[in-house]
Formats: C-alpha cells, sequence, structure tokens
C-alpha cells in the first residue's frame, strides 16, 4: 500500500475532542464485550423470536460501558480507538447480530458527527451529547426524496421522511441527512427524536435484524439550531477533504465485522450442538471420533471460507488505522486506496455470513429447522443486512479502481 504502515495513536476526531484518550486498554474492552456477549447469547433466541424493542440490550450496553467506548477519558469516556470498537461489534455480533449492527450504527453516528461538525459551536453542540451515555441513531447514507433543511430566522427547519434508519426506536440523539432547500447541499443535522415533530414509526414485519430497532422517522418542521447543522455530506471532492470522506470506509468496515461476527457465530453454535449431539448419540465412542466425513469437509470449507474473510478484514482494520492516523494529510489516493481495501473485505465477510449462516445448517440437518433452536436467525440476520448493504457495489467499486483506477465514491452505509 501507499499508505505510512507505522500506527499512531492520533486519528481526526481526537485533535478535535480532547488531547487525551487514554483509557482501559484494548483487553479490557475486550473483556467487557466477551462477558455482554456471554450475557446476550444465554436469551438470544426467546428475545430475537420476541421482537420487542431492545431498551433491555441497550441497558446491558449502556452498563458495560460500551456506549462511550470511542469518547476520550479525559471527557468521561472510555478512551477506546477504532480497532477495540471493530473488535467489540464483532464480538457483540456473533452473540445478536441485530444488537451489534444497533451498537455499531451508534459508534459511527457519534463519532462521525464530530468529524463532520465544521464549527466549533458544532463540535460543541456535539461533545455534550458524545459525555452523556446516550444512543445515537439514524444514518446518513443517501435516499430518495432527501429530507428538506430549510433556512428560518438564525437556524432550520427539518422536514420529510427516512425511510429506514438504524437505532431510532431507542435513540437519544438522531444523525440524518438534510438537503438544504436553498442550494440542494447535503448536511448532516443531529436531532433530538423527543421533539413533538419527530414520528417514529417500528419496522415491524422485517424477517431478520428485528431487534436492531430500525423504523422510518417522519419530521414535521422540526427546528434545528444551526450549531446542530454540522457539515456539508457533499461527495464533490472540491468541498469533501480526504480525511472528512474517509468517514466511508469507517462505517463500511463495521459491516465488516457484523457479517463476520455473524459468521462466527453461526459456526460456533453449530459446532457445540453437533458436539452435544454426537456424545449423545454414541455416548460410547471416545470424544472427537469423527462423525461423517461430508460434515468434517463442510466444516473444514466454512472455517476456510470464514478465516479467509477475516484475515482480509485484519488488513482493513490496520490500513484503516493508518488512515486515521494519517488526520488532515490524508489524500485522494490513500484515502481511495484504503476504500477500496475495504470494499474486499466487505465483499469477502458477506459471502462468508451468506454461507455459513445457511449451509451450517446442514451439518445438523432436519433438526435445524426447529424454531426452538434459533438457528436460523443468523441467516436472516445476515441476508437482511447484505439486503441493505448489496455486495455488489462493492465489486464494482474494487473492479473499476484495478482497472481504471478510479476513486471509489464517498457512499456512507446505511
Amino acid at each position: 500500500m501507499a499508505v505510512a504502515t507505522v500506527l499512531s495513536g492520533a486519528d481526526p476526531v481526537s485533535d478535535r475532542t480532547a488531547p487525551d484518550r487514554t483509557g482501559p486498554d484494548h483487553a479490557h474492552w475486550l473483556r467487557a464485550a466477551r462477558e455482554t456477549a456471554d450475557d446476550l447469547a444465554t436469551d438470544a433466541v426467546t428475545r430475537e423470536q420476541a421482537g420487542k424493542t431492545p431498551f433491555d440490550e441497550v441497558s446491558r450496553l449502556r452498563e458495560a460501558g460500551l456506549l462511550t467506548l470511542l469518547v476520550p477519558a479525559d471527557a468521561g469516556g472510555g478512551g477506546a480507538d477504532w480497532t477495540t470498537a471493530y473488535a467489540v461489534v464483532r464480538e457483540i455480533s456473533a452473540a445478536d447480530g441485530a444488537i451489534g449492527q444497533l451498537l455499531g450504527c451508534h459508534y459511527f453516528l457519534s463519532w462521525s458527527a464530530l468529524t463532520f461538525a465544521d464549527s466549533a459551536r458544532a463540535i460543541e453542540a456535539v461533545q455534550r451529547s458524545t459525555k452523556k451515555p446516550h444512543l445515537w441513531g439514524g444514518g446518513f447514507a443517501r435516499q430518495e426524496p432527501s429530507l428538506r433543511l430549510a433556512r428560518k430566522g438564525g437556524g432550520f427547519v427539518l422536514d420529510g421522511r427516512q425511510s429506514y434508519a438504524t437505532g431510532v426506536l431507542v435513540a437519544d440523539r438522531l444523525a440524518v441527512r438534510g438537503e438544504r432547500t436553498d442550494t440542494g447541499e447535503p448536511f448532516a443535522v443531529v436531532v433530538d427524536p423527543a421533539h413533538p415533530g419527530v414520528r417514529i414509526e417500528g419496522d415491524s414485519d422485517a424477517f431478520g435484524q428485528r431487534l436492531a430497532a430500525g423504523g422510518s422517522v417522519d419530521f414535521h418542521a422540526v427546528p434545528v439550531a444551526a450549531a446542530n447543522v454540522l457539515g456539508s455530506l457533499s461527495a464533490d471532492e472540491d468541498v469533501l477533504s480526504p480525511s472528512t470522506a474517509f468517514t466511508s470506509p469507517v462505517g463500511h468496515l463495521l459491516s465488516v465485522q457484523l457479517l463476520l461476527g455473524i459468521a462466527e457465530g453461526v459456526l460456533t453454535e453449530v459446532r457445540e450442538y453437533s458436539r452435544a449431539g454426537h456424545r449423545l448419540r454414541h455416548p460410547a465412542w471416545p470424544a472427537g471420533s469423527a462423525p461423517d466425513p461430508r460434515t468434517l469437509t463442510l466444516h473444514g470449507e466454512l472455517t476456510v471460507l470464514t478465516r479467509s474473510a477475516a484475515a482480509l478484514a485484519e488488513q482493513a482494520v490496520q490500513a484503516v488505522a493508518v488512515g486515521l492516523a494519517r488526520g488532515e494529510d490524508l489524500n485522494y489516493d490513500e484515502y481511495a486506496e484504503i476504500s477500496v481495501l475495504v470494499a474486499m473485505a466487505e465483499a469477502a465477510a458477506s459471502r462468508a455470513a451468506q454461507e455459513s449462516t445457511t449451509r451450517a445448517l446442514d451439518v445438523i440437518g432436519a433438526r435445524s429447522a426447529s424454531t426452538r433452536l434459533g438457528f436460523d436467525r443468523f441467516w436472516r440476520n445476515a441476508r437482511t443486512h447484505t439486503l441493505y448493504e448489496p455486495v455488489g457495489h462493492r465489486l464494482r467499486d474494487v473492479g473499476d479502481y484495478f482497472l481504471n483506477g478510479a476513486h471509489p465514491p464517498f457512499v456512507l452505509p446505511v
């Protein structure tokens, strides 16, 4: 790669929030994530089938300190970096893909709101929210028709409908994309969901990711202070700096961790169920005695597929860390190279998740159709996510880059 290979602990947001992000180390947060994941796993099937709004699950994340993981330590947060945040999302996703998506969306929106903030007043407005254990929901992805942001007095008014957004049913803050009615330029906007002009409807008929608290939001003449209109989301390279555009690969790498977590989660559960069932059916056989060779081959294929995707994801995590460390010195060629690597990782993780969640059930056979076991939730969660984040777009970007040297477009995750 053309970018520097020596990582530093700085990133663009740390410079804007506080000079010291030092807090508990990576191992601490991974332990906290594993403990929370183990807790979520105990009733994952029951919760997923009930499909209730995940207030309790958010409380578990909050109690573990995971909501403020990326907030600098001297601002009351966890002081962790993105490498740690990615590992935490993957761990949670292995137990519950929907909650992994909810947490990843929160990390991306709360962090990128600071990245897009282009004035001291905007930064201060966002910092007041990130210092508290608020949960963020919404999304900056482009949609049609766009939300309308009209100037009124010294501020703005937001109108329109956000067709789908993660976390909105439980969010303390909404971060959305609004298009200026006078200029047509899109901006990142922060809104309080408690305002009477905000009406949220749950996505109750989804077959997967049912606990991601997704839904649609109607905005009716919602006042937005000037400080809460953070900055431009224009894809024009003359307007958007490479360091700000870098929010795109940062966000898409969360999708990679979510998909890998789901793939690893289903393989782990199927393996443990298979081992237990094998011993029950053949108690006189020694532990580890070989089952059907076809089962062994299938386990091998899916393990290779998932671990190959994980290795590519690790390269992407390291590259993103380099890009964040570059900060304002990042250029568009470096942004493009890292973005393509993330796109490759997302394509590989998507395939690993879809194949693992489908084919792993063949290891168990007809018994895996039991709703009591709940193995189907892994496939439904993976497939729902990949419908919102289609891998075809990532592959197209990779091909265009390697064939034509084209920079991947600035596209934010859903």
